[in-house]
This record gives structure tokens, sequence and C-alpha cells, in this order.
């Protein structure tokens, strides 16, 4: 599943309408998603390293940027986690009001963030997304959709519905249509174990793109056939225009698919992200105090911890906007990557790559530029987004550069530098 899945797509079409929503969900994964699992592939499967993103740009461009991939990353997930606890909200007060009232939301949300991190501190295995029943029972109620929206062609075109308070325009559908195809590279770090990767990789990757853009695109084009309004379209919508299209049992399917969607993603990335700032520790990038493991289960609790901080202090930012802030703070990251993938192609041009970007040299350097101006967008609507009296740009602006100084204090407490593990410094084929 690609982040959120079809929970959470619903301003899509609030901010586009119904035929640029599918066209917008039909090109972005081929602009932006299939360039980033491209140079994932070739980039994993030359440098499997435990680093991983940061791994690659620090060798190919040092100490300084490679700190940089490792703080953008990080800084983006703290806004990228806070997305679940609040879709998680958004659903379950489509059943239950009574939760929109007196910030009871936020300490649900807040409910969902600490019994993730202690579940992961104690190291309880939750079934993850990844299980096929789970899978195809989330996806159970759309798939009711698609096929109830034929018998009533028109019917909806009158419905009441209940008013929304969403503001997202066609520039804020695209960037929650570009959130919502994150996700891509971890199927890319596969690539050197799929047999004649060159071939079979490209052909597997069109194919996934197609089956998840298809998953997207038929539900809101059965929706469309109802009549159905866009302006009735907001985050945790499906719930209602379920109930509206086949009834209370669909209403309940669809609440009870975005509450497991939301929290068995969160519970999941808990455990990938937290050990980011275990591996900074590990390597010197950070205090020691991250590297600490749980004596039992070994899990890194501090980081856990310090990781669940952020996450609850960004969970009244709204969904919009931490999708904002996620995809430009990540895009800053993504920028690095490919730039690394261009560098490493001239500096090591015999590093054995069981996986490359078609097209040779050229591929290389053009991949990166259709995620580069999609990424163009999110500076766009981040300057007219506001966050604590300031733009969500100046916003990030200051986190990005926040990394710059914490790599300048880093090197001043640590002149003799970090530490580099042995399998980090695979020699170029002779």
């Amino acid at each position: 599943m690609v982040s959120g899945g079809t929970y959470g797509t619903e301003d899509i079409v609030h901010g586009a309408g119904y035929g640029r929503a599918i066209l917008i969900l039909i090109l972005t994964p081929l602009l932006w998603s299939l360039p980033t699992a491209f140079m994932i592939g070739e980039l994993s499967s030359a440098l499997p390293f435990e680093g991983g993103y940061y791994a690659w740009v620090r060798r190919a461009m040092g100490n300084f940027w490679g700190f940089q991939e490792a703080w953008l990353s990080l800084v983006a997930s703290i806004f990228d986690m806070a997305i679940y606890p609040t879709l998680f909200v958004a659903y379950l007060t489509r059943m239950f009001p009574w939760f929109q009232d007196n910030n009871r939301g936020w300490w649900v949300a807040l409910a969902v963030v600490g019994a993730c991190a202690l579940l992961n501190i104690a190291g309880v295995k939750v079934v993850s997304l990844t299980s096929l029943w789970l899978f195809l029972a989330l996806s159970a109620p759309f798939v009711a959709i698609v096929l109830l929206a034929p018998f009533k062609l028109g019917v909806l075109a009158n419905a009441v519905t209940k008013p929304t308070s969403s503001t997202v325009d066609i520039l804020g559908g695209l960037l929650i249509c570009m959130w919502n195809y994150m996700g891509w590279d971890n199927a890319s770090t596969i690539a050197a174990e799929v047999e004649r990767p060159q071939r079979t990789y490209p052909r597997a990757m069109l194919v996934a793109v197609c089956i998840v853009a298809v998953s997207y695109v038929l539900p809101f084009a059965a929706m469309w056939m109802t009549g159905l309004k866009a302006t009735a379209w907001e985050t945790g919508s499906w719930a209602d225009i379920a109930g509206l299209l086949g009834g209370p049992l669909l209403r309940i399917g669809v609440v009870l698919g975005g509450i497991i969607s939301a929290f068995g993603m969160f519970n999941a990335l808990v455990m990938s992200y937290s050990r980011l700032p275990l591996a900074m520790a590990q390597d010197g990038m950070l205090p020691g105090t991250f590297g600490k493991l749980h004596k039992k289960s070994k899990a890194p609790w501090v980081a856990i911890l310090a990781l669940a901080a952020g996450w609850a202090m960004c969970l009244g930012l709204g969904f919009a906007r931490l999708v904002t802030l996620d995809i430009l703070l990540y895009g800053a990251s993504l920028l690095l990557e490919f730039v690394a993938l261009a560098v490493l192609r001239f500096r090591e041009p015999e590093l054995p790559r069981p996986f490359r970007v078609p097209g040779g040299l050229f591929g290389a350097l053009a991949i990166g530029i259709p995620p580069m101006l999609l990424l163009g967008f999110s500076v766009v609507r981040s300057e007219h987004e506001q966050i604590w009296n300031m733009s969500s740009f100046a916003f990030g602006m200051i986190l990005i550069a926040a990394g710059f100084v914490a790599y300048f204090l880093n090197h001043v407490l640590k002149p003799a530098g970090w530490s580099v593990p042995q399998q980090e410094k695979p020699q170029p084929a002779a």
C-alpha cells in the first residue's frame, strides 16, 4: 500500500473537480513515482548499505551533504507521521461527531501516538498492512462503491451533504496526490534480487503503478457517475459518501477501514522511522543516547520517545498543511538523492549496478527533472500557507537551515569526524 491508500484522497476531488482529479491521479505516478523508483532501484542495488539514502548521498558528495540527507529525512518524517493520527481522527469523527468538540480529537490522536510508541518499545508485533487479507478487507468498501455506483446514475446530484471546511484548491489537491503516491522506494530496494532486473523491474513497476492508480481512480469515477458535487468532498468524507450510496453498513465499513488503515500504517512506520535516529547516533551524527536500546525488546526507546514528542507537537497542523510540509522537506532530500545518482555515474562509472536507470548517462540526468518540476508546486503552495505567523515555506526553510547549524555544531563537538562502518566502504570494481 502506498501512503494512505484510497483513504485520504478526498481533497483531491474537492480541489480539482472530478475530471482534473482523475487526470492528476493518472499522470502523477508517471512523473513522480516511476522516476523515484528507478533512481532508488539503481542506488540501492549498487550500494546496499544499512544507512540507505544517507549512505548514498554521503558516498557521492561527502559528510556535509550526507548529514543534510539524514536531517531532511528525519524532519520530514515528523510531519509525515503526524498525518496518520490526523486521518484516524478524521474518520472516527464521521461516526462519532462528539470527538470534534473541545479538542477531543487532538487527545484521541495523541493517544494513537502514545499507544503505538509503547507497542514498539515493548516489542509487541501488530499485524501490519502488508497482510493480504487485511488489504482485501480495507479495499472491500471501495469495491462495493464501484459496483453500486452504476445503479445510481445521477441519483446524488441533489444530495444534501454535510458542509465542508476544506480550503484545498487544485494545487493542494496535486500535493495530496503526490503524498498518496509516495512509498515506491520500499519496492525499489529489492531491484538487485529481481531476475533480469533491467527488463523485469521497469515492467513490474509499471504494472504496480497501474494497479495503484486504478484503485484510486475507479472509486472517484464511480462517484462521478452518481452526480455528487465535487464540493461535498473533504478529508474523511468517504464515510458519509459511502453512506449515501450504500447505507449505514457501507458507511461503517469505510470508517472502520480508515481507522484501521491509519493506525496500522502509523504503527508500522514507527519502527522504520525510529531506526533513522538510531543509525545517526551509532554513526556519531546524534548524541549517543538516541542509540539506547530496550533491554528486552531491543527497540530504540529513546529515539521512539523523542520522535513521538515531535509527532505530538504537529498534530494540530491539519491534514493539508502537514502534507505540504512533508512534500517540501521530503522533496529536498529527494533532490539530493537524484544528484547523488548523477554524481556517482560521473565519479564511479565502474561501480557494479545490477539495475541501472534506462537511457545511459542521459537517462540518469534526465530522470530527476519531472519530480523536481512537480516539487516546484510545493514551494508555490507553501508560500501561501501560514504556520505560527509565518508562511509554511519560511518555516520549512528554517528547518532546512537548522540542518546546516546542526552539522557545524556536530563538527565542533566531534572534530575527529564520524565513525564509518566497514560495510559502508565497498570498492568499485576494477
